[in-house]
């Protein structure tokens, strides 16, 4: 679970989030929506422990890993971030991002590591492909090793920002249906990000809706919410 309290991060003179408590069940997808500029970005950030605020709390799974006087190592937190970038590192091979991810110290044998990487290689549809470099990859085959890079250290909160903005239509609904299955698969808990209404829909249990770095609505999505009323929560035309 994911308990924030009265969170606020400063960027110089600006306040970037202003006062956000939020609390987000395990096993849940909560999306989060707003125009550019709202914080939504900055509080994935923050929470994944990229970003310290300047008051408040966050805890994960009871722990208290984000304070103003606390601030867990990124690594430390069970956390792993998709970035709309994606962010690969242009020298490794796709083996060897989810190596380097893995390390040593997830895994007791190497042999359990080589087919927790081979088992991530087969989800994403990568196999065959493990040797390639990001440049050398279709835009979704780079998502897809993103995503594998994410998994890769087992987290138990994934963070993704805007991972499917520039992919078509087709392969955005693949990638959805995976992320979807994460759920269902494993019961971690994912934030999303999006400017896509249909994608929100289509992912998220609950809803979140950010402006000028504040909460300005929280909507349940289990019901059947609509794009019409959720167009109508962001304030514009249907």
């Amino acid at each position: 679970m994911i308990d924030i309290t009265h969170l606020s991060v400063m960027t110089g003179h600006q306040t970037v989030l202003q006062d956000i408590t939020l609390s987000v069940e395990k096993g849940s997808v909560l999306g989060l929506l707003g125009p550019s500029g709202a914080g939504k970005t900055t509080l994935l950030r923050t929470i994944a422990g990229l970003n310290r605020p300047c008051s408040g709390d966050i805890r994960l799974s009871g722990q208290t890993v984000t304070s103003p006087h606390r601030l867990v190592p990124p690594h430390q937190r069970k956390t792993a971030m998709v970035f709309q970038s994606l962010a690969l590192w242009p020298h490794m091979t796709a083996r060897k991002h989810l190596e380097f991810v893995t390390g040593n110290h997830l895994f007791s044998h190497k042999t359990k590591r080589n087919d927790h990487i081979q088992s991530l290689l087969d989800m994403m549809h990568l196999n065959g492909y493990q040797d390639r470099y990001p440049a050398e990859l279709s835009g979704g085959e780079q998502q897809r090793l993103a995503i594998a890079r994410a998994l890769a250290s087992r987290p138990a909160y994934l963070l993704m920002d805007e991972p499917f903005s520039s992919l078509d239509d087709i392969l955005k609904r693949e990638l959805l249906d995976l992320t979807r299955s994460l759920k269902q698969t494993s019961g971690m808990t994912i934030l999303y990000v999006t400017h896509d209404i249909q994608e929100t829909l289509y992912l998220a249990d609950k809803i979140i809706i950010m402006k000028k770095g504040k909460i300005v609505h929280r909507i349940d999505n289990t019901a059947g919410l609509t794009k019409e009323t959720l167009l109508k929560h962001l304030g514009e035309p249907s």
